[in-house]
């Protein structure tokens, strides 16, 4: 029987600079477990965005949680640019790797396959190598004739991957529904945190409707309870996005004071620690 751990014993197991991949809003993000790191104080991390970053990466941001973040965007979708991420990078606080949406997952799909580097092809003629020493350019050894460059992108693996789901079973398995790209950051990561909003008896493994949706307990380290976990953002079908509250976090997040605020309330204060 799956034991759950508490959302604190959950943040307590990331270490300051920690390499953590987080999916993106549209894709089952742990906004319960961003914040338990907030509250816990968590210092030096290093965001993987995959393949953009969103909310929680923001508000990681804004409470001097992270140095550094890989990524192809920072944004709060309708409700506009990420506004912690905008003032860390004026103000010169935030290192910040630029990468493609293909990148990411090129990188992450070389290290779930246990290779040490994966070819791209669409990154030829942009001027995002030059700022990426890392990415190498070589002559295709298979080509007929001709020039043929291809790009090698070495292979990433995230110290911990963070993500929320609808479920857990009773044998520690997950149901993510078509959010596959969770599976791969899970296999491609050292170890994998998962919220869930419940805990349900059976083995989704033996249900051939759940069954293509889940990812093994195998690839999964730990899970923890969190009702509603990914809000603000949507989950699946249990519930959407709640858009004023993004909206007044990107309204409240433009200056450091008001997100000063905004995180006393919505994070740190006795209000919060209720909700929780």
């Amino acid at each position: 029987m799956t034991t759950p751990i508490s959302l604190e014993a959950m943040a307590a197991s990331v270490p300051d600079g920690a390499l953590i991949a987080l999916p993106p809003d549209n894709s089952l993000p742990s906004v319960a477990l961003a914040k338990a790191l907030v509250r816990r104080g968590a210092r030096g991390l290093r965001l993987l965005g995959v393949p953009v970053a969103g909310f929680a990466a923001d508000m990681l941001i804004g409470a001097g949680c992270v140095a550094e973040i890989e990524t192809s965007a920072v944004s709060l979708g309708e409700a506009g640019f990420a506004p912690r991420f905008s003032a860390a990078v004026r103000a010169g606080t935030l290192v910040v790797r630029d990468c493609t949406c293909p990148a990411v997952h090129t990188m992450l799909q070389a290290a779930e396959k246990g290779v040490p580097f994966m070819p791209l092809r669409g990154l030829i003629g942009s001027d995002i190598l030059a700022h990426r020493p890392d990415w190498t350019v070589i002559a295709n050894p298979y080509a007929d004739q001709g020039e043929d460059p291809i790009v090698l992108l070495p292979a990433i693996s995230p110290d911990v991957a963070i993500f929320h789901a609808a479920m857990a079973d009773a044998d520690g398995n997950v149901w993510l529904g078509r959010r596959r790209e969770c599976a791969t950051i899970a296999h491609a990561s050292k170890r994998a945190l998962v919220t869930v909003e419940r805990v349900v008896e059976g083995n989704f493994l033996e249900d051939e409707r759940l069954a293509a949706g889940t990812i093994n307990a195998t690839y999964v380290t730990e899970i923890a309870i969190a009702e509603r976990g990914a809000h603000p953002v949507a989950l699946l079908d249990e519930y959407g996005t709640d858009a004023a509250y993004v909206a007044d976090y990107a309204r409240m997040a433009k200056t450091e004071a008001g997100f000063a605020a905004w995180l006393e309330r919505e994070v740190l204060g006795p209000r919060a620690a209720a909700a929780e």
